[in-house]
């Protein structure tokens, strides 16, 4: 098998035109025009730096003795099992037991004595999950049976890429196999013979030791790190400890770059800052039973992350989707969040996020810009875009799109989220060709500048933001103008765009296409009233609420959602008309209850 490519080739080159990947047959019904976003002089030197690296460490890490230097002392055996707090699956261990796997959304069976690596897997989104060992913890709940099977894939995969390969070795990749190893480990030990014993302490502490070397990229180097340590309070003797004093030491410098002052994440990605939360506390397992200490940056990294994530937590239990973040699982964020209380109440700003209420209503805006950098890998284009939940229904979203749609890399463009676009274009596009082959698919584009101001009166909650992403093609600035009534549960807005200071004798004078979208939840229902104004829209509860807009075109229209990187029809609502470049345009929309005495006939 080629190391380069543990996975099948898609068929085709693409969609056919016309249609949305990853959903057949949904038509686009309002293609995206390329902005050609220009990528500047300063990325030249991470690209340069970027070939002279990438080649050298393939080279050298490719080399016939190199898995020698990896080697060093074995451990004897195990010294703790750290609890890995995500909740488990245990249907898809119970598969595995009897020869099919599945893994993001794609299945492989293999007979009793085979091996699943050895062969192509159906898309590369299984391969990354295989590779990852993201099956491990449910086989785990498997008894003894499980805890035996997990073994012997373990030691063939040690057995068919015992010598570095790109992909599965890839650091990322590595980590999460890694933690997933460590925490079933001493587990594994206890069904395995003597040589099994050693044969799986061996391959644990060689990876430890590779996830401590280059390369890597520095937006996921605490998450590597940690791996490591978690790998260090797994093995006995001087092995563990080496690993583990060393990764340490560099983590606690790497975390105060990933994690912010207020908790958010550097990505501004909710779901990295959850995942990174969850890999911290299994550290703090393991060194808890050890009786270790936990360096000051880990515990204050770890408090910081969980403030952060009660302002993230939207009522249903599930993140914000913002910045390539996933809602994730009610379960999955409980247990990160553990003996803390329902953060109803929560209201505030955090990672570039402003969250603001009422009784009924929750609303998250994007008031900062996108990363930059390595930790814009994942960041989308959506400025001043929302995220609305009316009670427990999370109605208004984004399209969901996390790095697990990696195919997709067009739902991260601005029409992809609940946000006002000009001329059908975005404010970023992913870099891609040869430079997003080397330095990944971090959003490229002009700087952007964002304004947010807020105002909390009696019984009243005013939000103000502005961006400039359109002031170099159009010359008009986005103000979004948001009025919470939080005593009728009802939220006005205003969509202003204005000539830019400056700018009205640059811009030539056009009528600008416009569309506001609302990306809706999918399963939730539209129905657009005989005014042609009006829109009533209900959640899984059941409850309605009215969307109304004095915009000139309003429609109920396909899109999609992304969901666990698997690709669901939804709905969008679409406010579409024309502003002059060259003079103000205001639209306005408000969201109610429905029931409350005027609604629309």
């Amino acid at each position: 098998m080629s190391p380069f490519g543990p996975f099948s080739k898609p068929e085709g080159d693409g969609p056919a035109p016309g249609e949305i990947p990853g959903l057949r047959g949904a038509p686009v019904r309002t293609p995206v025009r390329a902005t050609g976003a220009a990528t500047g002089p300063a990325l030249w030197p991470a690209i340069a730096g970027r070939l002279l690296t990438r080649q050298l460490w393939i080279e050298a890490y490719g080399l016939p003795g190199y898995a020698l230097t990896l080697k060093g002392r074995t451990s004897q055996g195990f010294a703790a099992t750290p609890r890995d707090f995500r909740p488990v699956d245990p249907t898809v261990g119970k598969g595995i037991v009897g020869g099919r796997f599945v893994l993001a959304g794609s299945s492989l069976e293999i007979a009793e004595t085979e091996d699943p690596f050895n062969r192509p897997s159906p898309t590369r989104a299984f391969a990354v999950d295989l590779h990852a060992f993201a099956w491990l913890p449910s086989l785990m709940t498997q008894g003894e049976r499980g805890a035996r099977e997990a073994l012997r894939l373990t030691l063939i995969w040690a057995e068919v890429f015992v010598r570095w390969s790109p992909f599965a070795w890839d650091p990322d990749i590595l980590a999460r196999r890694a933690i997933n190893l460590a925490c079933a480990a001493r587990r594994m030990g206890q069904v395995a013979t003597e040589a099994e014993r050693l044969k799986l302490a061996d391959v644990l502490g060689r990876q430890g030791r590779q996830l401590l070397r280059p390369p890597g990229s520095v937006a996921t180097r605490a998450e590597r790190l940690t791996a490591a340590a978690v790998v260090g309070c797994v093995l006995t003797g001087a092995p563990g400890v080496s690993i583990r004093r060393k990764a340490l030491g560099r983590l606690s410098r790497a975390l105060p770059r990933a994690v912010g002052p207020d908790g958010g994440h550097a990505s501004r990605s909710p779901e990295a800052g959850l995942e990174l939360l969850l890999d911290l506390l299994v550290l703090e397992d393991g060194l808890g039973q050890l009786s270790e200490t936990v360096p000051d940056a880990v515990a204050e990294a770890i408090r910081r992350l969980q403030a952060a994530l009660r302002l993230q937590t939207l009522p249903d239990g599930r993140l914000a989707t913002l910045q390539g973040g996933g809602p994730s699982t009610a379960t999955r964020v409980a247990a990160a969040r553990g003996a803390e209380i329902e953060p109803s109440d929560a209201a505030g700003a955090v990672a570039g996020a402003t969250r603001i209420r009422s009784p009924l209503l929750t609303i998250i805006a994007d008031t900062a810009p996108p990363a930059r950098g390595p930790w814009a890998s994942a960041a989308c284009a959506q400025p001043l875009s929302l995220e609305i939940v009316c009670g427990k229904d999370r109605l208004v979203t984004g399209c969901g799109w996390t790095p697990r749609a990696a195919d997709r890399q067009g739902l991260r463009l601005t029409p992809g989220h609940s946000t006002l676009t000009l001329g059908e274009t975005s404010t970023g596009e992913p870099l891609s060709g040869w430079k997003g082959d080397l330095l990944g698919p971090r959003l490229v584009g002009r700087p952007l500048h964002v304004e947010a101001n807020q105002r909390d009166g009696e019984g009243a909650v005013w939000l103000e933001i502005e961006h400039d992403g359109w002031v170099h093609d159009f010359g008009l600035l986005h103000q979004r103008r948001l009025y919470l009534d939080q005593r009728l549960d009802e939220l006005r807005a205003e969509e202003r765009l204005h000539p830019a200071p400056g700018q009205k004798e640059v811009v030539r004078a056009i009528a600008a296409p416009y569309a506001v979208r609302f990306q809706l939840e999918p399963g939730v229902q539209a129905s657009l009233a005989r005014d042609r104004r009006s829109i009533l829209l209900r959640g899984h509860s059941g409850r309605g609420w009215w969307f109304r807009t004095d915009g000139p075109d309003v429609a109920i229209e396909p899109s999609v959602h992304v969901d666990e990187g698997l690709t669901r029809r939804s709905l969008q609502i679409v406010v579409r008309g024309s502003a002059r470049t060259d003079s103000e345009t205001k639209i306005r929309w408000k969201l109610s209850p429905a029931g409350a005495g005027n609604d629309p006939s």
